[in-house]
């Protein structure tokens, strides 16, 4: 009898052990999917307050304006300034830290062309107000250029580049550090084959002369990765990689 109550002891015992291993991994799974999604987040470019002010802009630019509507334009204040308080709070993602000093430029631009706008439409200056929605429409799209990745084929390579500079390299995860060199390179091979827009041709040689600079740096990279070299020399590889991808993004600016 006592025999047989240690088997149903050991049994609860396991039975008890399974469900903590279950809830562990469930809890690994939850927290892998949460990092994940993070990361996934923090490399988007994309800025959803911005494109919902999009909607007001829109009624702006392609209804009221053309037609010198001053009463709608009047009346589209509220959701200008409810779409513009949440873009105003909004934060940039990381990938477009780079990007933070122009872009709480370009809000304050923007505040201050919103209260000549509502000045205007108080005083019913018909024409500054005119005015001053043009000069609204010009604000916002300067903020879409600003953040919006000037081809697809740089913005996923630059999704890479940001783990690589703003994760492996701090902390010195070698590991990720090659692994992520292999895959820029990988990445690089669309950016060499896709055509520039026809209103940026005439930067083709300059453009050219970057990505030639840029594929030379992340040879160089992996070839110091592959030689062993101390942690500081990985590190300036690491930092000429980013360097040259600034200079490549900086023929469209």
């Amino acid at each position: 009898m006592v025999f047989f109550r240690f088997i149903i002891v050991g049994l609860l015992i396991l039975s008890i052990a399974a469900c903590g291993d279950k809830e562990q991994n469930k809890t690994a799974t939850v927290e892998t999917d949460t990092q994940k999604q993070a990361i996934k987040t923090e490399t988007s470019s994309d800025m959803p307050e911005l494109w919902e002010f999009h909607e007001v802009i829109y009624q702006i630019w392609h209804e009221a304006w053309p037609e010198k509507n001053t009463v709608m334009l009047k009346d589209l204040i509220p959701e200008i300034e409810a779409g513009f308080a949440k873009l105003e709070q909004a934060s940039l993602p990381g990938i477009l830290r780079d990007k933070q000093e122009a872009w709480t430029k370009g809000i304050q631009d923007m505040a201050g062309i919103i209260e000549t706008y509502k000045k205007t439409a108080v005083a019913d200056e018909k024409e500054a107000l005119l005015k001053a929605a043009e000069d609204l429409h010009s604000q916002f799209e300067l903020l879409v250029r600003l953040i919006r990745p000037v081809m697809k084929e740089i913005d996923r390579f630059h999704q890479e580049l940001y783990m690589l500079y703003h994760y492996y390299m701090p902390d010195y995860d070698l590991q990720k550090i090659s692994a992520s060199a292999a895959e820029l390179i990988v990445r690089m091979d669309p950016i060499e084959k896709a055509q520039l827009p026809a209103r940026l041709k005439d930067k083709q040689q300059v453009y050219e002369q970057a990505k030639i600079a840029l594929r030379e740096a992340l040879k160089q990279l992996q070839q110091t990765i592959k030689d062993e070299a101390q942690k500081d020399q990985v590190v300036k590889a690491v930092e000429v990689v980013h360097d040259k991808y600034q200079l490549l993004v900086g023929v469209f600016e």
